[in-house]
């Protein structure tokens, strides 16, 4: 999935927390959709076209899949063997 790097103009920032959560939503005539609910704000996650996946939409599902993979891994890094409970910014 080669794209054209562009620079940023903005960023928006949704904090995890209570409340958060993330569900994927498979449909039997069209394409999923991965819902990413942080309170008030939802972020819907679908295909390039709703009745049809591409090679394109399979390379960003994986990368995607390989990225949330590794921010848990950090999340939990940083949360564990603490005598608290509770997590640190490292």
């Amino acid at each position: 999935m080669a794209r054209r790097r562009t620079h940023r103009i903005s960023t928006i920032t949704l904090n995890t927390g209570r409340g958060t959560r993330a569900t994927n939503h498979p449909y039997p005539a069209r394409t999923p959709v991965l819902a990413l609910d942080f309170g008030a704000l939802s972020v819907l996650v679908t295909t390039s076209a709703g009745d049809q996946v591409t090679g394109s939409d399979v390379a960003f599902a994986r990368q995607l899949a390989r990225e949330a993979l590794l921010f848990a891994r950090s999340v939990e890094r940083s949360f564990h063997g603490l005598p608290n409970g509770r997590g640190v910014a490292a």
